[in-house]
């Protein structure tokens, strides 16, 4: 992730690491859970002071992953385990609103 680079994050350390993974999992998962044919999703990253937040934002406002910490899927499952990742990596996640219809799924990384 080229921008984390520009902002002094260096790439292999561990929050580049984590953001990685956390953008590709809420990626797929808008793909997946939040596409309407004709939209895209929307990527945010935004540095603050003292975090980076990663924020994804699609379409369907009706399919919202649940709040707090998410359930394992079973054992036998060949998914559902994506929320888990952001929940083990992310300081804090949780998801919002918008103007309708939208919904964002973000996480927060606190810097070092």
């Amino acid at each position: 992730m080229h921008q984390l680079g520009v902002w002094g994050i260096p790439h292999g350390g561990e929050t580049a690491d984590a953001a990685e993974v956390i953008v590709a999992e809420l990626a797929a998962n808008a793909v997946l859970h939040g596409r309407v044919p004709g939209r895209d999703f929307e990527l945010g990253l935004l540095l603050g002071e003292r975090s980076l937040r990663i924020a994804v934002t699609d379409t369907r406002t009706e399919s919202r992953p649940p709040t707090g910490r998410p359930s394992p899927p079973p054992d036998d499952a060949e998914g559902g385990r994506g929320l888990l990742l952001v929940a083990a990596l992310a300081t804090r996640w949780g998801t919002g609103g918008g103007s309708v219809p939208r919904k964002t799924v973000w996480a927060e990384l606190d810097l070092p």
